[in-house]
């Protein structure tokens, strides 16, 4: 046997040193123009460099655009659109970096493994991963590794999925139920199965997660496609507007304005600032969900998890802890409170179920002793459908049942008419009610109650102050899913569902144009999770649910839809603060370009010079300021761009007044310092000794040019 046994140095979520080497390779890879076109912003840009490029090096070929030819200034513009095409690559190949080192990780858990595949006959053979098929059967025993992904189809056993969650506590998956599935990679801690091959080698939700980690293959979402077509036009119209400058000076003697000015002027304008970091901003998104070890099927799902209208939640497991507890004990008006302590107790002694389980907790905690049973002096009765009761019979003929009250009315007559009154109270107040008897004698009542899990209050709260509204579907009766909708804060309910409401509720809600969310885990989730526009399944869940939903969460922790839900609204936040920063940005640059253009036109212009705020009085120096100033704006924002725009839940408005007065001022007042403070750096370099006469000798070396 050859199985890998992995160490904790395995764990996913352990942050692997990025690769400087490799994000220098990728910013070189990213001039490509097949990998350059897909943005339009940047790509407009790489035009223009090769333009001054090639003008640089050999002025002659354009005689009419070069009469005011520099060869300083014009290897200055080049360096400076150089660097502001290569800040653009290094902020997608830093993020890239992120993914890629997630899936060197990833693909270690996976190295290495067999499969002890079983034939129709029962017999062994171990093979290598890469040859099984779906439908192919599998064993895996304690302390081994399971190889891929598929549904257990016999036995139970205690799985350990640290290396893929990072979680420590074991899981159970066993066969039948909704606690199928099996993750490959992940490893039994106790027990023995045997495995349906559900996803072969390639095809597997670890191979789906190193996918999407390695961002370079990654779909653009629609809302990023729309904001690349929004700023292609925009840089067309720019260019529009500065090639009809450009002509307008030219046709009227105005001002001069040679090839470099009108490109450095069209690329200050352009919003390079959102252009070069839009990659970075989405993948840094996707690597995000990925920490959260939630698998995306695709960046629409999590963009979509920020525009969401509406959440579809089940109650149990996600609003309440998935049991019904014993909070109280009721006694007869003729019984004492110890002594019903004690029945209960013993009837619930053997009964291993959760409710069964909190009974006897509840009774130790207020005094019962516990009743000692000798082996073979008693008889388990167990639950059934058609006698809704449970308990035991003992060895002297004497017997306890506890079960409905319908059930316990008619194995020993009415209640007492008090007691009565108080478990129809309870059942208004949507708590479970069970009677207790001994020997046909109801002796009193114990309430059962949905536990709403702690903070859920709290994070649906935080849901509804992001404008979503959450719905919770529940089989439990009217009364008790309104008391538990109350408790918990959810906005609506629908009570007594079945399988099939979930999906009319998405129908209705996503045919009045909302963007509607779910998780499940059932096969019976299927459709729902199918047909909402973020299915969140589980991963403890069935093949089946886990197949229909765009997203699998790791962990199977059903409230991770509310921090999938962060990471999208502050992916889209990020998106538009930087944006909003970017435009803002340029705007100040029109400030401090096209004054100083003016300077020397005649008196029709004297409007245009007063509006050089700066005091620029160098064309050339102001625009090399600007264009350098623009360039270090990229990765003075790389940081923000990747860890993304603190998010707190707040309405729209809140979040657009924030954008407008941090960003859109900042924008502002950060190129107005930026390109002044700039200014006169350069202004000062220009007057130490040697170093003009050092740029002259870089430009006589060049090849060709400069003649």
């Amino acid at each position: 046997m050859a199985t890998v046994h992995l160490g904790p140095s395995a764990d996913v979520r352990a942050e692997s040193r990025i690769s400087i080497g490799y994000v220098l390779a990728e910013s070189i890879r990213g001039f490509s123009p097949r990998r350059m076109i897909r943005h339009p912003v940047m790509f407009t840009v790489y035009i223009l460099f090769l333009f001054i490029l090639v003008v640089m090096l050999d002025p002659r070929l354009f005689p009419d655009i070069t009469a005011h030819y520099d060869k300083i200034y014009y290897l200055g513009t080049a360096i400076l659109l150089f660097l502001t095409l290569w800040f653009a690559t290094v902020s997608e190949g830093i993020a890239e970096a992120q993914g890629r080192a997630q899936a060197e990780s990833l693909r270690q858990i996976r190295g290495g493994l067999v499969v002890h595949r079983v034939d129709a006959a029962g017999q062994e053979a171990t093979v290598p991963v890469e040859t099984v098929r779906v439908g192919d059967v599998f064993v895996v025993r304690q302390g081994e590794n399971i190889p891929t992904d598929g549904d257990v189809v016999k036995g139970a056993a205690q799985i350990d999925e640290s290396m893929l969650t990072g979680e420590s506590q074991t899981v159970l998956r066993e066969s039948g139920g909704d606690r199928t599935s099996v993750l490959g990679g992940s490893k039994v801690a106790e027990g023995e199965i045997q495995v349906r091959v559900s996803a072969v080698q390639g095809q597997s939700f670890l191979d789906r997660l190193i996918r999407l980690v390695e961002s370079t293959t990654r779909e653009k979402t629609p809302n990023e496609i729309a904001l690349n077509v929004l700023l292609s036009a925009l840089s067309l119209a720019l260019f529009i507007v500065v090639l009809g400058l450009v002509y307008l000076c030219q046709i009227t003697g105005y001002a001069a304005i040679d090839v470099a000015t009108a490109a450095s002027l069209l690329v200050s304008l352009l919003p390079t600032t959102i252009g070069g970091l839009l990659p970075a901003i989405g993948i840094s998104g996707i690597n995000r969900v990925a920490k959260a070890n939630v698998i995306a099927k695709s960046g629409k799902a999590v963009e979509a998890a920020g525009d969401l209208d509406v959440l579809i939640l089940d109650k149990t497991g996600t609003i309440t802890v998935g049991n019904r507890l014993a909070v109280q004990l009721v006694p007869a008006p003729s019984v004492d409170m110890g002594e019903l302590l004690n029945v209960a107790m013993l009837g619930s002694s053997l009964d291993d179920t959760p409710e069964g389980r909190s009974i006897v907790r509840l009774a130790a905690r207020q005094g019962a002793k516990p009743g000692r049973l000798e082996p073979g002096s008693f008889r388990v009765v167990p639950f059934s459908q058609e006698r809704r009761m449970s308990g035991i019979q003992l060895g002297d003929g004497a017997e306890i049942m506890k079960g409905s009250v319908t059930a316990i009315r008619e194995y020993a007559g009415e209640l007492p008419p008090t007691l009565a009154l108080t478990a129809t109270e309870a059942a208004r107040q949507g708590m479970t009610v069970l009677a207790i008897a001994r020997n046909r004698q109801i002796l009193g009542l114990v309430y059962l109650k949905d536990i709403v899990k702690p903070g859920i209050k709290e994070r649906l709260a935080e849901l509804r102050r992001m404008g979503i509204r959450t719905v919770m579907c529940t089989g439990d009766n009217r009364l008790t899913a309104a008391t538990i909708s109350k408790e918990a804060g959810v906005d609506d309910f629908i009570a007594e569902a079945r399988p099939e409401a979930k999906l009319t509720v998405i129908n209705r809600e996503k045919g009045q144009g909302r963007l509607v969310a779910m998780t499940g885990d059932g096969t019976n989730d299927a459709p729902a999770l199918a047909r909402a526009d973020v299915g969140l399944a589980m991963n403890s869940g069935t093949s089946a649910a886990k197949e229909a939903g765009n997203m699998v969460d790791l962990d199977s922790d059903p409230t991770k839809l509310i921090q999938v839900v962060s990471i999208g609204k502050q992916l889209l936040i990020t998106r538009g603060a930087l944006t909003t920063f970017s435009i803002t940005n340029d705007v100040a640059k029109y400030f401090a370009i096209i004054p100083v253009l003016f300077a020397t036109a005649g008196a029709g212009f004297a409007g245009v010079r007063d509006l050089n705020i700066l005091g620029l009085s160098n064309p050339h120096l102001a625009v090399l300021s600007t264009v350098l100033f623009n360039a270090l704006m990229i990765p003075a924002l790389i940081p923000l761009a990747l860890r993304g725009v603190p998010f707190r839940p707040r309405s729209a408005i809140d979040l657009l007044r924030q954008n407008l007065i941090l960003y859109g001022i900042g924008g502002l007042v950060s190129a107005f310092v930026g390109i002044k403070a700039v200014y006169i750096v350069l202004g000062w370099l220009g007057q130490i000794p040697g170093w003009q006469s050092l740029l002259t000798e870089i430009a006589h070396f060049l090849p060709g040019g400069f003649l």
